[in-house]
């Protein structure tokens, strides 16, 4: 799997991948409802060549963590905001062997989730989440009508009801959203975006 992934960044361009967005508008619209505190924690999983980083240090928060398999996705990251790494913390792993050192206000994953596919795999992912995410945690997944694969590899397709259902121990389902994103090639691909609450601090 690591190999697939560093393969796709060192290989391709953003314009070249389906996931890519030239604006993450409705990420950047859930988490500014939130009202987080600039010096909030925010862990955006998957983040790939992302520029939801970006949009985040724009907006003057200044405590980001970035997560994924590649280190070919970080580095490039590293190089284009190489001004802005301080407010930066930069982790190379997948996600369910993430062990991070410190709980996150924010969880942000958007096209990371549905590529577990083994029920282990996604019980790892939801106990992580659990132990590490204080306040609020946004998904956005495929939904039923969206893809069956992505890069080549299986994922597993979500509705409103399995998310809630995955997270409902500590978090409340706030908010669910279907959205069509349009890739790079000019085709439509169906998301499912919710956001939770944690019940209960850590």
């Amino acid at each position: 799997m690591k190999e697939h992934w560093e393969n796709i960044y060192q290989n391709k361009s953003p314009e070249e991948v389906s996931w890519t967005q030239k604006n993450p508008e409705l990420s950047l619209q859930l988490i500014q409802s939130l009202h987080l505190s600039k010096k909030s924690s925010i862990i955006d999983v998957g983040s790939g060549e992302s520029i939801l980083v970006d949009s985040l240090i724009n907006q003057g928060f200044q405590n980001i963590h970035l997560l994924d398999i590649s280190q070919n996705a970080l580095n490039k990251v590293k190089k284009r905001l190489s001004k802005f790494v301080q407010n930066i913390t930069f982790h190379h792993s997948n996600s369910i062997d993430f062990k991070p050192s410190n709980q996150f206000d924010l969880w942000h994953d958007r096209a990371t989730f549905h590529f577990l596919t083994e029920v282990d795999s996604i019980e790892k992912y939801v106990q992580l989440v659990n132990s590490t995410v204080s306040q609020y945690l946004i998904i956005a997944t495929f939904s039923k009508n969206g893809p069956k694969k992505c890069s080549g590899l299986e994922i597993k397709q979500y509705d409103e009801k399995e998310l809630k259902d995955l997270f409902s121990e500590n978090f409340s389902l706030e908010k669910s959203i279907i959205d069509h994103h349009k890739t790079p090639f000019d085709t439509e691909q169906e998301f499912i975006y919710v956001l939770f609450k944690r019940k209960i601090n850590l």
